[in-house]
């Protein structure tokens, strides 16, 4: 009995051995058919991820052409190897990125080149020249937590110390200032070629993708906020919606933004001037918009949890505030939209005055209703969701302000484009449908985010005046 057990499991493991391997192929092709679909996907959803790769390899082709022609490496022997390795480590998605990746690797290169052929001279011994290296190590790391050194130069740190420790020790055996010098050379070689190639051939501002990355998050800000006020009284009346509401989750996107805004802005400060985005463009404003922008993405969150809450209004109640908080929540919502077209087209953003204005007079109606006394009959549990997304709302309300008043500032401080008094929102719009063209969805694989981008007209010329916002803050 036990050699037929033997046997059976033998056979057995033999068949489920044949099964595997005929089963591979069908198995391998399928997997190559799932990756070229996965590629094929990721290039379309970017095409400039396609540029991306096919300049980094250009990049990487030219110095690698001069490395092996030994023209200009006649002198530097192995050290020419940094050229390659610069374009490997700076070259980035944007020219910013890029930019300043090489600068900070340029200066740290130039500096602890310096730095290190002085202490070499200056301290003789190897003992204090080890001394040296653990001193400025040292340094040099704790540096790297303090937050404006990490957000900007924390590569540049990194490059500092390496090279310090490398020329500094590598003058027992090698000539230090030919060593340096060689070092030097081969990494402003590298570096210049991956910042010529990133600018010359299709370049990818970071500046660019901040400034359309902000105007798409107020725009998802505005359309969830517009459909909100119908698509909650309708469910609070006990009707079904059919419709496809994915628009109401679009502020999602926002709440997750920070780090790449902060990404962009840090890369854009580096890039020179380009487009419409002249130099010393207020790339901090954009932050400010930002943060306002998710400060309003967290309430509208705290909106759509009333939408499935077990516990709704009573239609009683929402009879009541239904008028208002429709309102506030349209109003509120166009007022966004409005903000969004004219940071895209850089204009004044003067067309959303007047929904602000608008979701203002409902808020102050709402909140005279919240005031009075006609709750006391209605009971408490019924009457506690329909105040809350009521309250919610005027702050949503006040958040919009705050934005349009963010807006004004970085209109003024960037000379965004004056609207004419006699040109109606409608026209506006026209004219905006007229000179941008496309709304294609992109991605940006630098931040890992998804920013639209325009054809949008000229810049505004430096003579352009910018009318000062006039704004009255609403208590809430």
């Amino acid at each position: 009995m036990e050699v037929a057990s033997g046997s059976g499991d033998k056979a057995g493991f033999f068949t489920q051995g044949r099964s595997w391997l005929k089963a591979l192929p069908v198995k391998f092709k399928a997997n190559m058919v799932g990756m070229a679909r996965n590629i094929k996907k990721l290039g379309q959803e970017d095409p400039r991820r396609v540029v991306h790769s096919l300049k980094v390899g250009l990049a990487l082709t030219l110095v690698s052409t001069l490395y092996y022609l030994r023209l200009f490496y006649k002198n530097y022997r192995l050290d020419a190897i940094w050229a390659v390795m610069t374009v490997v480590l700076v070259f980035e998605f944007s020219v910013g990125a890029t930019l300043g990746k090489g600068l900070n690797r340029g200066m740290a290169t130039l500096l602890a080149g310096a730095l290190g052929i002085g202490a070499h001279y200056l301290a003789g011994g190897p003992i204090l020249i080890l001394f040296l290296v653990f001193l400025q190590a040292t340094i040099s790391t704790f540096l790297r937590f303090l937050p404006k050194i990490k957000a900007r130069y924390d590569y540049a740190m990194l490059i500092f110390i390496l090279t310090f420790s490398m020329i500094t020790v590598s003058g027992f055996q090698e000539n230090i200032l030919e060593s340096a010098q060689s070092r030097l050379s081969t990494v402003s070689i590298g570096a210049a070629v991956c910042v010529i190639v990133s600018i010359v051939i299709f370049p990818v501002w970071a500046g660019e993708d901040l400034h359309n990355l902000i105007a798409l998050n107020i725009e998802k800000l505005g359309n969830s906020l517009e459909g909100f006020g119908d698509e909650y009284f309708k469910r609070t009346g006990g009707e079904e919606s059919k419709d496809d509401k994915k628009f109401l989750e679009g502020y999602k996107s926002v709440l997750n933004s920070k780090k790449s805004e902060e990404s962009l802005a840090n890369f854009a400060a580096w890039e020179p001037c380009h487009g419409r985005f002249p130099f010393g463009h207020p790339w901090k404003l954009y932050l400010k918009v930002g943060t306002l922008a998710r400060e309003c993405a967290y309430r509208i969150e705290a909106l759509n949890g009333y939408l499935n809450a077990d516990i709704q209004a009573s239609s009683e109640v929402s009879n009541i505030i239904q008028e208002a908080c429709t309102k506030m929540s349209r109003e509120s919502g166009k007022s966004l939209k409005e903000l969004a077209l004219a940071i895209k087209i850089m204009v004044q953003p003067s067309s959303a005055d007047s929904h602000i204005e608008n979701a203002k007079s409902a808020a102050k109606n709402i909140k005279s209703l919240l005031k009075s006394g006609m709750w006391e009959d209605i009971d408490l549990l019924k009457v506690i969701p329909g105040v809350t997304v009521a309250s919610i709302l005027i702050d949503v309300v006040t958040y919009t302000e705050k934005i349009s008043e963010s807006i004004y500032e970085l209109a003024s401080k960037a000379q965004f484009k004056s609207v004419e008094p006699t040109l109606s929102p409608k026209k506006l719009h026209s004219g905006q449908n007229q000179s941008v063209k496309s709304a294609q969805i992109v991605n940006c694989p630098d931040v890992g985010i998804n920013v639209r981008e325009s054809t949008l007209p000229s810049p505004p010329s430096e003579n352009s005046s910018a009318p000062k916002a006039s704004k009255q803050r609403m208590g809430v």
